[in-house]
């Protein structure tokens, strides 16, 4: 039987997806079902157990195909966007809601109960975060729960941001996070896919990932024309060029987002001992 990537195939010795079977081998194989996010972020655990380490993190309005729950209150699924497979809190996924119609850009927003910015917020919502829109009053939108969030902090799904870079930029500082994907924490593939997700772009989560899927390789003699949004990979690490002399990551050394020389980062990455493996050019 061919090889699959068990970060994207939901298959283990006991328990895998119907449609893989003759795939491989499991000792039961079940439909799913679908469900989706409701806490405004969730984290996706490679255990059933939340001292477990962070995969990765779905966001409120996203869609996972759920297998197995435990008596323990933990998912085992994958998500629809980007295909993880991992376990989830069972008390962050509900039956689907209404489709979402917007999703959040700012950094972070709040919903209220009311119509009122006065009365205590029930949500903290991150960028990225999907939303079925109600109505919308004056200047705030209504989402079916009767909750309100700022009008001016969302956008249609439709429409996307046009320069990943600069959303990457809104992160500066953040601090981070191993599997995070929110202002709270993330790590750097994890702002790269927030990024290009914002801009509409299709993208895997994890570095090697997106070494493999995104863009064309710029030649290792051509550093000296990099361009902004181009992605330099090492093994295990990603950063966003800014400009010919700069780029953007989350990364362990600053423990947060950071703008750095390039040269500075290809140098003190290297002493570590990781040497660039490729860059890739995202097709504007």
């Amino acid at each position: 039987m061919p090889a699959f990537d068990p970060r994207l195939t939901p298959a283990r010795a006991d328990l895998a997806a119907k449609f893989l079977e003759g795939k491989v081998t499991a000792a039961r194989y079940v439909e799913g079902y679908a469900a989706e996010i409701v806490e405004p972020q969730a984290p996706l655990w490679s255990e059933p157990r939340p001292d477990a380490p962070l995969l990765t993190e779905a966001l409120k309005g996203e869609r996972v195909t759920v297998y197995e729950r435990n008596a323990e209150g933990f998912a085992w699924g994958q998500l629809a966007a980007d295909g993880y497979v991992g376990w989830l809190p069972e008390h962050a996924l509900a039956a689907p809601g209404a489709p979402a119609t917007h999703k959040v850009i700012a950094l972070r927003t709040l919903a209220f109960p009311g119509p009122s910015i006065k009365l205590p917020p029930v949500e903290a919502l991150p960028f990225g975060a999907r939303i079925a829109v109600a109505r919308i009053e004056d200047r705030m939108a209504v989402l079916p729960s009767g909750w309100y969030v700022p009008l001016a902090h969302l956008k249609p799904l439709g429409e996307h941001e046009t320069d990943f870079v600069a959303v990457a930029e809104r992160f500066l500082g953040a601090p981070y996070l191993w599997g995070g994907k929110t202002v709270l924490g993330l790590d750097c593939s994890g702002l790269v896919q927030v990024a290009l997700t914002a801009c509409g772009i299709a993208c895997p989560r994890d570095s090697d990932m997106q070494e493999q899927a995104l863009g064309k390789a710029v030649a290792a003699d051509a550093y000296s024309d990099l361009r902004r949004g181009d992605l330099m990979f090492w093994k295990g690490h990603v950063a966003i060029i800014r400009d010919r002399s700069s780029l953007i990551h989350a990364n362990a050394f600053h423990m947060a987002v950071a703008i750095e020389p390039i040269a500075d980062a290809i140098k003190r990455i290297a002493a570590a001992g990781s040497d660039v493996t490729s860059v890739r050019r995202i097709a504007s």
